[in-house]
């Protein structure tokens, strides 16, 4: 019995996303945010959607959060 075309498709034999690798790519990006200078504080408390939402646009992450803690 053979594997056939259905198993060779590109889509079937890509590999699948580690948990592992998630949570070393958070972390780097973490510490982007922290570098930038948002408090570690602040990133801890964040969602993973949310620190990559702010390293989307990273200044207007940070004139964010500099204006969060004036206020």
């Amino acid at each position: 019995m053979g594997t056939g075309r259905t198993l060779n498709k590109k889509p079937r034999t890509r590999p699948t996303k580690s948990e592992g690798d998630r949570r070393r790519r958070l972390a780097t990006q973490a510490k982007r945010l922290i570098a930038l200078g948002i408090p570690e504080a602040t990133v801890n408390a964040m969602q993973p959607n949310d620190i990559r939402t702010a390293l989307l646009r990273p200044f207007q992450a940070k004139a964010f959060v500099a204006k969060m803690g004036k206020a």
